[in-house]
């Protein structure tokens, strides 16, 4: 068998940081990657487990490749991560096509097992107990035409909210150290990349099982000492740990975007009770406020879930009402959706599909107002705009973000390019227009080229 492989990734940027290093360890023990799945002998679909739909997108993901293996060009077919970890016995038997099943923690035997595949031989299912943690010594195969790239800190999550299953995927919470996790950084910025993104199921529990207190303040201050980091961004900041320390390193560097991602998924007692949330309403409403007096410029986004069961319509215009008066400059939201051997699966008052949707379409509409009036309020302002490169939405025009908008999940300014300009670059921009989820505006002053 030829050695061509192609890896599909689905999910977060944490499996998207899964699939680099599983690219970097083939590549490092003979096989060669291909941009395109019909030109591969191996294919390896990364999968996501999280929530149904996600479920769902990787079982389609499946069927469509095993096409490619009856035509003939695919001879191994490889399921890999998040699914497989929770699924695997069910996938072995609903998935004849599928060769090799690899859960989220023995993934870095690829190698290996690839190698040793005999065609006529049994299926392989490898899904030992998590245990797996990534340290720069693995290697990473990374795009480094991007400005930005996804830094990984940490593994596994102990919060164990009562619709979460990714401490069954994942395991325990378990900390790189602060030297791995700058070693990477060096590399990554060495070679091109000027925005970092830090992220793991929870960030600020960084270090708490290395310490027994946060390290997050600490790990920032070195990265921030690091000469190539341009923007250094956090995500997934569970509430709880958002001390004063980590409040403060964030204000007076002048490198960390003042820009905070914390899900804090309802903001009804009841519900915030039944999810297995450690904070309220009202100590939820006193970070908010303390964190908006410390940095008045911050950029908040949050996530959160409509349709919970036992959410009550007096919960959920709760919900509304305090979205119209924190005014989030980025929130996501997302239906509840029942994942088995959750204790929110067995919980009564589920909520119905169509409740749950119309539910999700009223909150979206809300905060597309919102965002709207934002960016409305930011044409003729001129912002700083790092560029990501050419627009794949508006022919002839190029892309970028500012510091309040994270990669992939946020929106993006759209700008006519100069000569000589490249991703990477740190741009004016003076706002000309806006829309629901963007900007449109001209360069006034270029630092690079």
């Amino acid at each position: 068998m030829h050695k061509h492989f192609k890896i599909v990734t689905l999910g977060c940027p944490k499996n998207e940081v899964d699939s680099e290093q599983m690219k970097g360890l083939l590549s490092k023990a003979g096989f060669s990657a291909v941009d395109q799945a019909a030109d591969a002998e191996i294919i390896i679909v990364n999968s996501c487990g999280f929530i149904e739909s996600a479920k769902q997108e990787s079982i389609d993901t499946i069927l469509e490749l095993a096409r490619l293996k009856k035509e003939g060009q695919c001879q191994l077919l490889v399921m890999a991560g998040c699914m497989v970890q929770k699924y695997s016995a069910e996938l072995k038997e609903a998935l004849p096509e599928v060769d090799i099943f690899v859960g989220t923690g023995d993934w870095p035997e690829l190698p290996c097992l690839l190698s040793t595949w005999e065609p006529a031989g049994q299926k392989i299912v490898v899904t030992q107990p998590e245990k797996y943690l990534y340290e720069d010594s693995i290697s990473r195969d990374y795009p480094y035409s991007k400005a930005y790239a996804y830094v990984k800190i940490a593994e596994g999550c102990n919060n164990c909210c009562t619709y979460c299953v990714i401490p069954q995927l994942k395991g325990a919470y378990r900390s790189r150290s602060i030297a791995s996790i700058v070693r990477e950084v060096e590399d990554l910025t060495a070679n091109g990349v000027k925005e970092i993104v830090l992220i793991a199921q929870d960030t600020t529990s960084y270090g708490l099982d290395l310490a027994e207190q946060s390290l997050l303040p600490q790990l920032l201050r070195e990265l921030c000492r690091i000469p190539g980091v341009v923007w250094l961004r956090l995500l997934y900041c569970y509430p709880d740990y958002l001390t004063d320390e980590l409040l403060l390193t964030i204000k007076e560097e002048p490198k960390i975007c003042k820009y905070l991602d914390i899900p804090l998924q309802h903001i009804s007692d009841p519900v915030l009770r039944a999810m297995g949330r450690r904070m309220r309403k009202a100590e939820l409403y006193r970070l908010i406020n303390k964190i908006r007096a410390l940095m008045p410029e911050i950029i908040l986004r949050s996530t959160f879930i409509v349709g919970f069961p036992g959410e009550t319509k007096e919960c959920y215009n709760e919900l509304l009402a305090f979205l119209q008066d924190i005014q989030f400059e980025r929130a996501g939201f997302f239906a509840y959706s029942q994942e088995p051997d959750t204790p929110a699966a067995s919980f009564p008052g589920q909520i119905s599909a169509q409740e749950k949707k119309r539910r999700l379409e009223k909150a979206l509409r809300l905060q597309e107002t919102i965002l709207s009036a934002k960016n409305a309020a930011l044409v003729q302002q001129k912002l700083e705009v790092i560029v990501d490169g050419k627009s794949e939405d508006y022919e002839g025009l190029w892309e970028g973000r500012t510091r309040g908008d994270a990669p992939e999940i946020d929106g993006l300014v759209y700008f006519p390019p100069k000569p000589r300009l490249k991703p990477g670059d740190l741009i004016t921009v003076k706002v000309t227009h806006s829309e629901k989820y963007s900007l449109i505006g001209e360069i006034t002053d270029e630092s690079g080229e």
